[in-house]
C-alpha cells in the first residue's frame, strides 16, 4: 500500500504532496519521533492522535486510524535523513513549521525530555530545513501551553 507512495515521496524533484499524502507523512514523521526513545507510549500515541485531530478537523476515530496508517508508513520509511527531505521538498515552510511544533508536543507528551528525542529533533528540525530559531520559538509556545 505504502510502496508506491514512499517511491513517489522519495522520487528525485517530487511533486507537492496531495493533502491526504501531507497529512499521513507528516504524521509518520511525529510517529518517528515518538519512537525515537524506544518507548512509544500510550500518551504520545493519544497526543499524536490530539494533534493530528486538531490540525486536520479529524474526528477522534479519524485520527487514530491515521496514525495506525502513519505507524505502518513509518516503519516501512526509508531513513530518516532521506524521509525528512522528501516531506521539505512537498510540503510548504508555514506547514513545517507547524510540524515542528507538533513534534514537540509528542516529545514533551510524556513530560521528558530525552537527550535522544532532542538529538532527532534538531535533526529533523534541521533537514526539514527550519531553523534554530524558528524551532526554538516552537518548543516554547508547545511549553507555555503546557
Amino acid at each position: 500500500m505504502f510502496a508506491d507512495f514512499l517511491k513517489r515521496l522519495t522520487a528525485p524533484d517530487p511533486a507537492p504532496l496531495p493533502d491526504a499524502d501531507a497529512r499521513l507523512a507528516l504524521t509518520a514523521l511525529l510517529v518517528r519521533v515518538a519512537r525515537s526513545d524506544g518507548d512509544f507510549d500510550e500518551a504520545e500515541k493519544a497526543r499524536i492522535d490530539r494533534i493530528v485531530a486538531a490540525r486536520y478537523s479529524l474526528s477522534p476515530f479519524e485520527a487514530a486510524q491515521l496514525r495506525g496508517d502513519a505507524e505502518t508508513l513509518e516503519a516501512e520509511a526509508p531513513d530518516t535523513v532521506r524521509f525528512t527531505r522528501a516531506i521539505k521538498d512537498a510540503v510548504p515552510y508555514e506547514e513545517r513549521i507547524g510540524v515542528i511544533e507538533a513534534l514537540w508536543q509528542v516529545v514533551l507528551a510524556d513530560g521528558v525530555r530525552e537527550a535522544e528525542e532532542d538529538a532527532l529533533l534538531r535533526l529533523v528540525s534541521n533537514l526539514l530545513g527550519v531553523n534554530d530559531r524558528d524551532s526554538a520559538f516552537a518548543r516554547r509556545r508547545v511549553e507555555k501551553r503546557g
